[in-house]
């Protein structure tokens, strides 16, 4: 499968579950506080495909433009409604139920993500181990004199599994932590405790991959550049390239580990590369030009070859981690938490200017990591799914007009005065509400594209 529909439709299923769900939250709550409910859509604008179904005969739409939907329920602002069914009306119910049921669809995407979660961590998956590779010269990780090989036991007394959770430990400590100390572990079971500073996460922003810039990058075997599998359509397969060859240089450069391959493919996207290498003990070279990938907003060469014995090496630096039942749930709980709490955090920084707005991801983006994780295997999918369930999540509680946590607003401002708000005043603010919608989505995709296009 080519990469564009490949990335499309992993991003679809994922958009498309996100949507089915939260707006079903919206519609069993409605049914169990005794709302009619009109319409279910995929999508808004033109109604694309519609049956009706139920003793309500509730309609549900596909709708022509899919990025979100819709429950429409009985109200008397909105058309006529029959006598012998005002009691019904969305408007007519109490300022609690009509809270739960706009708080319904937020909440049906946070449990969603306690869900999916649990899943992944009671059947387990292969997790890198939280070894640490050498850190670059001037980094924070090179002051702090980590060595590579170092494996981390814990982030300030907090135990650490994978790489995953240190690198999610570490970003949450950079939002206001200046330091950590991290116990590590090396290869001849020597403890020690080294004091990382992390101010430069902040001061460079979030985007990108922040815990490299701190010089924490993870170990990588001394593998030789021989190369153990080739994709037959590849870049490598179309040139020529077998199984158990020995790369001896690339554009004259000499080459001896398979790391020094991969950064130099890596860095020549669409570039021909000259490849020298060793078969049956001749010298043979071929040209090869790397296709171009897209990794975290950054452009990247790949020519579909792996290097030979990575398995092997893979059981040293991997392990498999599951959970039982009750601790699945707990680590699902915590991690859904932790991401919402720190989702929230994050968009107040941006707000006070101590984050960069540019940290601000869009659809693009969100496509870009879709189709990544969908390749690394089904756990880092649904991990992925949980995410962005997550965000919707929290987007959809902030105080907005047109989000459901402008319905809150709404509400509350309602519980204080004793009375609704004006239509008019709705109106303004709903406007105001879309206005500011509008801008915050053309800034993500601006800030997509900047990263598509710059690198």
């Amino acid at each position: 499968m080519s990469e564009l529909p490949f990335y499309l439709a992993a991003t679809a299923v994922v958009l498309g579950v996100l949507i089915v769900v939260h707006e079903y939250g919206h519609y069993v709550v409605a049914r169990l506080c005794g709302v009619k409910v009109l319409r279910f859509s995929i999508g808004f604008g033109r109604v694309i495909w519609c049956r009706q179904s139920g003793r309500d005969g509730t309609e549900w739409a596909i709708s022509a433009f899919p990025l979100g939907g819709y429950v429409k329920m009985l109200d008397e602002r909105e058309g006529e409604v029959a006598p012998e069914e005002a009691h019904r009306a969305f408007n007519r119910q109490s300022v609690g139920r009509r809270s739960l049921i706009v708080a319904a669809g937020p909440v049906a995407n946070l449990l969603l993500a306690v869900v999916l979660y649990w899943g992944v961590f009671m059947a387990g998956s292969t997790e890198l181990l939280p070894i640490l590779g050498a850190p670059p010269d001037g980094t924070p990780a090179a002051a702090a004199a980590i060595a590579g090989g170092e494996q981390v036991r814990r982030v300030d007394g907090q135990p650490v599994a994978t790489f995953d959770d240190l690198r999610w430990l570490l970003l949450k400590k950079a939002v206001d932590h200046e330091s950590v100390d991290l116990e590590v572990i090396n290869e001849q079971g020597e403890i020690a405790v080294r004091r990382l500073f992390l101010a430069e996460v902040r001061e460079q922003g979030w985007q990108g991959d922040a815990l490299e810039r701190i010089g924490i990058v993870f170990f990588r075997p001394r593998l030789p550049a021989v190369i153990g599998r080739v994709e037959k359509d590849g870049p490598a397969g179309r040139a020529g390239l077998l199984p158990g060859d020995r790369v001896l240089a690339l554009d004259d450069q000499p080459i001896a580990l398979w790391h020094e391959l991969v950064l130099h493919i890596r860095a020549a996207a669409e570039r021909t590369v000259r490849v020298e290498f060793v078969r049956d003990g001749r010298n043979m070279t071929v040209e090869v030009v790397p296709e171009a990938v897209t990794e975290s907003g950054v452009r990247v060469g790949r020519i579909g070859v792996a290097v030979a014995g990575g398995e092997g090496a893979q059981r040293e630096i991997r392990a498999f981690v599951r959970y039982g039942f009750i601790d699945a749930g707990k680590k699902a709980l915590l991690e859904t938490w932790d991401k919402a709490v720190f989702s929230l955090v994050m968009l107040g920084r941006m707000l006070t200017g101590e984050v960069s707005w540019r940290n601000l991801s869009g659809p693009v983006t969100i496509a870009d990591y879709a189709g990544q994780s969908a390749r690394l295997g089904l756990d880092y999918y649904v991990k992925f799914m949980a995410v962005v369930s997550i965000s919707l999540g929290v987007l959809n509680l902030l105080p907005i007009p047109v989000l459901d946590g402008g319905h809150l607003m709404y509400h509350a401002l309602e519980v204080v005065r004793q009375k609704p708000l004006s239509e008019r005043a709705m109106g303004i603010a709903q406007q105001i509400g879309i206005a500011l919608l509008l801008a915050l989505m053309a800034f993500a995709f601006f800030n997509d594209l900047n990263r598509l296009f710059s690198g």
